[in-house]
């Protein structure tokens, strides 16, 4: 049965979320390379080009926890699958089972639906992390390796391949004046 403390994320939450992945990132010790703002989020969630989900842990009228993801999918399964992007519930309330209930929420869409797969990343050194989600029987895909392309190399990456395509496009000029 459904967790009745989590609920689909709501445009009124937007700004409670926003402050909580502020304190993820800050808890992650990453807290300057964390630049989302409400409107970003609001828009990823609600606007026209909807490619975010989001889950809201809430108790007491209070949002405590919630769970960012989007679509994958599997070549090998031939199947979509829910990549979870951030999770996270405030230390204050932690072990009431919000964050199995996240989880819970986002299994049972992927059971609903006939996705493959909920995947996600966790850091490292967070071994109590770690270990809860191996309490729920998640387990880690050594051998694999995140790769990440951002900021300065994505432009150049980006620009590159715009620019070859434009070439593309563009007639050569053929050498005869």
């Amino acid at each position: 049965m459904p967790d009745s403390r989590v609920r689909r994320v709501e445009p009124r939450d937007v700004t409670r979320v926003v402050e909580l992945a502020h304190r993820l990132a800050a808890h992650e010790k990453a807290a300057h390379e964390c630049h989302l703002t409400d409107d970003a989020l609001r828009t990823a969630l609600f606007g026209p080009e909807r490619a975010l989900f989001g889950h809201v842990a809430e108790v007491d009228g209070e949002v405590v926890g919630f769970a960012l993801w989007f679509l994958n999918f599997s070549t090998w399964r031939g199947s979509h699958g829910i990549y979870l992007e951030d999770l996270f519930v405030t230390p204050d309330r932690r072990g009431e089972g919000l964050g199995r209930a996240l989880l819970a929420a986002l299994a049972e869409l992927c059971v609903e639906r006939g996705y493959a797969r909920l995947e996600w990343s966790v850091l490292n050194w967070l071994e109590p992390t770690i270990a809860f989600y191996r309490s729920l029987g998640a387990v880690p895909m050594d051998g694999w390796t995140v790769f990440r392309l951002t900021g300065t190399p994505l432009a150049a990456l980006g620009s590159a391949a715009a620019s070859e395509e434009a070439g593309k496009a563009a007639p050569l000029p053929t050498g005869s004046s």
